[in-house]
């Protein structure tokens, strides 16, 4: 797209969001209905787009993409009204007789930049987040799932009027020059190496951010586990769209006296969820291009387990694991594949600190029966959220705010925690006529007794 074409939609963006028309609940909530409505008509499409891009299935398309963003839109029609109305708040007594209460208000021009990974929910659901507040949103998707990113552009031109919502699509060139421009929010999900390119144009202008990041995100299993279980659902959270999650488990750091056991039923869960060849699982996402399988392939060269096999025509994967240890290549970044480290630890001291010496990851996993070892790993490590006894699921519910810290992130959205990201709430105090002498000059002791007695 053109330089000049994205000036002209973000100027168009400016006028609509000045003249008012979102300013009530009402028109927002027309808006997100179109929305809803119109994800059901392309339903179709947007299975085909994701299957093309990613290989994914009807059934984990739904459930992972259109199925959330679906329900972040649920959720903000019943609930968005309330949040939107003005919230009264007490009043100090030294400010009598007065009211004080705080206005949310939307930022304006917000650009919401979204990955390749979950192209579509993490367009949406931040566009819902913020149309809810008010905002105008110009959305720029990944060009390396460009069948999805045409779905999201035709999705917007039929649902939002021209200046609420727009869609730029392009490469590396387009995205650089958006961030170029002067917008009032930034919303962007991605990796750690870009998201300090983002926050670095933002504070040119000064302007606010949120990043959705990723990092090395353990799963821990203690040896009072249920081994069965935790093997289930941690093949669940890791190979789901082959690895490509932020809040996948990076790595599973179990306790060495459960080790063979646990792989033992993590090999047997992998063959139970993807068959004895999962090459040859249609259901089974492939890794997004060229580039991506490469890296995969790489990690394949250190000790492995089970799995490593791959189709270069496919570029598919198959569920591998890898006996690791911190010093392994597969153990210094984050690896945003089917490959899945195993490490061990001798005491749940050394595990707690191994982990708070590396940086803070955006999701943490505790397998374990002892309420006491869940709430060590629970307050002891820094992370953004997680699960005790299962992984992933914390991010699927508009009750619970989503976001990582430092290196995982900033910020959160999701439900009500979403449409306080992009809302700024303006504090107010409305004054009466009658007024309390003792804050004017000239100052005497007497007010200054008076003035501790009402601010002590």
């Amino acid at each position: 797209m053109e330089s000049q074409e994205i000036l002209e939609i973000i100027e168009k963006q400016r006028k609509f969001h000045r003249s008012g028309q979102m300013r009530t609940f009402s028109e927002r909530r027309k808006a997100l209905k179109r929305l809803y409505k119109n994800i059901k008509l392309k339903e179709k499409d947007i299975y085909a787009a994701l299957k093309k891009d990613l290989n994914k299935s009807e059934v984990e398309s739904y459930m992972s993409e259109i199925g959330l963003s679906l329900s972040e839109i649920r959720f903000m029609l019943r609930h968005g009204r309330k949040y939107s109305r003005k919230k009264r708040v007490r009043t100090p007594i030294a400010h009598f007789p007065a009211r004080s209460y705080k206005i949310p208000c939307p930022y304006g021009c917000v650009l919401v930049i979204s990955p390749w990974n979950y192209p579509f929910m993490l367009s949406i659901e931040p566009i819902v987040d913020a149309v809810a507040a008010g905002n105008s949103v110009i959305l720029k998707p990944s060009e390396i799932s460009p069948s999805v990113s045409q779905v999201l552009k035709d999705l917007i031109e039929m649902t939002f009027e021209r200046g609420h919502v727009d869609v730029v699509l392009g490469g590396k060139e387009e995205c650089s020059f958006l961030l170029d421009q002067d917008f009032d929010y930034i919303f962007f999900t991605g990796s750690t190496r870009v998201g300090k390119i983002v926050m670095q144009k933002a504070a040119e202008n000064f302007t606010p951010v949120t990043l959705e990041l990723g990092g090395k995100c353990p799963c821990v299993v203690d040896r009072s586990a249920d081994l069965k279980l935790s093997a289930r659902r941690i093949v669940f959270g890791k190979f789901l769209n082959a690895g490509q999650t932020c809040v996948a488990p990076d790595y599973v750091y179990c306790d060495k006296m459960v080790k063979d056991k646990l792989i033992e039923e993590i090999k047997a869960e992998i063959v139970r969820q993807y068959g004895k060849e999962p090459l040859k699982n249609r259901d089974y996402p492939r890794l997004v291009n060229k580039k991506q399988f490469d890296v995969m392939k790489g990690f394949v060269k250190d000790n492995l387990i089970c799995g490593g096999r791959f189709d270069e025509s496919s570029l598919k994967i198959e569920p591998t694991l890898l006996e690791s240890d911190f010093d392994s290549e597969s153990m210094q970044d984050e690896i945003f594949g089917p490959i899945l480290p195993i490490v061990t630890f001798d005491n749940i001291d050394e595990a707690i600190e191994k982990i708070n010496s590396y940086p803070k990851p955006l999701a943490l996993y505790v397998f374990s029966k002892s309420k006491r070892v869940q709430k060590r790993f629970l307050s002891e490590c820094d992370f953004g959220g997680g699960c005790v006894n299962d992984t992933i699921i914390h991010i699927a519910g508009s009750r619970l705010g989503f976001g990582g810290l430092k290196q995982s992130g900033m910020g959160a959205y999701h439900g009500k925690t979403g449409f306080d990201t992009f809302t700024h709430y303006k504090s107010i105090v409305k004054r009466g006529t009658l007024d309390l002498p003792m804050r004017y000059q000239p100052y005497s002791k007497l007010k200054y007794k008076i003035i501790k007695m009402f601010l002590k």
